[in-house]
């Protein structure tokens, strides 16, 4: 098997990807993440997970298999971020209440010393039930939404928040294993199952 590097330190992809035991080496890509709005979410998206992949991709020389990956949440074309506080996360979670909105991830796969680069995404849409806003103040109390785009993780608590998803779950935990799996296999001969 080949080593594979994640570019990023979250648990979540870590861990999607060790259930099917490519165990990545964690380098956590250290970029500032900008938001270009002359550019489509999933064009954002994408220039995101690619800016990741590419400064890990330098840190190595022995042709490493590099996946880059970031999530945004949009409603409508406006892309909601990681709440700033609690009083932004209430904001950002008021606003997805009773909606539904595109959970967008950008993947890169680098091949380390190569001219080998994958650039794609994957959409999901999610619709929101209608909640109170004590319902609402009641999850910003568990601290789950703080770290994640659009202030709520669909693999914890925050899956009573949805009503239904269309499209693939695990890119609205943060990486789109169907997806993966078929870049990895086409252009890097590397199958997750």
């Amino acid at each position: 098997m080949e080593k594979i590097i994640l570019a990023s330190s979250s648990p979540r992809r870590k861990e999607i990807l060790n259930r099917f035991n490519l165990n990545p080496l964690i380098v956590e890509a250290k970029i500032e993440e900008k938001k270009s709005y002359n550019e489509s979410p999933e064009q954002v998206a994408m220039a995101l997970a690619f800016e990741k992949a590419l400064w890990v991709s330098n840190k190595f020389d022995n042709e490493e298999v590099v996946i880059g990956a970031d999530t945004i949440v949009v409603l409508g074309n406006r892309i909601l971020g990681k709440p700033k506080d609690e009083e932004d996360a209430f904001r950002i979670l008021s606003l997805l209440n009773n909606k539904e909105h595109s959970v967008i991830t950008g993947i890169s796969i680098i091949r380390a010393n190569t001219n080998i680069k994958i650039i794609d995404y994957e959409s999901t849409l999610v619709r929101f039930r209608h909640l109170s806003e004590e319902q609402i103040k009641r999850y910003i109390n568990t601290k789950e939404p703080m770290d994640k785009a659009g202030a709520y993780g669909i693999q914890g608590y925050g899956e009573v928040l949805v009503e239904k998803i269309d499209g693939c779950y695990s890119n609205v935990v943060g990486l789109p294993l169907g997806r993966l799996d078929y870049l990895l296999n086409k252009f890097f001969n590397i199958k997750i199952l």
